[in-house]
């Protein structure tokens, strides 16, 4: 399950996806607009920037906007930025590898082969769907 901020982020991008190309969105606009608690939200937007996925303008007039366009934010990007792993054990993630503790060989640990069929179904769908198509639907 993803965590609320994660969902915040993806209702926060969408706003901004609607928005790409027309200047900055302030996060009280967003926030009101989502139902986000402002405060929360601020921290998931400088999240988002030091990313790469953001840009932020001071001043009269500012507020945030997305750096890259809409099709090329996948929802894995914006999950792991905001959760972490999406493959359900470390073992089998493809950013964030770990060996798990409790495992003496991953060669024949009998879960291994679930939880890898587990994470390529998910990053099917995680991968294919981007910001655009929170805002075509």
């Amino acid at each position: 399950m993803i965590s609320k901020k994660a969902k915040y982020a993806l209702k926060a991008l969408k706003v901004l996806a609607r928005e790409y190309e027309k200047g900055p969105l302030l996060i009280s606009n967003i926030a009101e607009s989502e139902n986000i608690p402002k405060k929360f939200l601020e921290a998931i937007l400088l999240e988002l920037r030091n990313h790469g996925i953001l840009q932020s303008q001071k001043g009269k007039g500012g507020g945030y906007y997305l750096r890259i366009p809409p099709d090329q934010v996948t929802f894995a990007k914006i999950i792991r930025i905001i959760d972490g792993p999406i493959s359900p054990t470390l073992c089998v993630s493809l950013h964030f590898y770990g060996k798990c503790d409790d495992c003496g060989d991953e060669e024949t640990c009998s879960l291994r082969e679930v939880m890898v069929k587990w994470r390529d179904a998910n990053l099917v769908v995680l991968e294919q769907n981007t910001l655009l198509d929170l805002i075509n639907n």
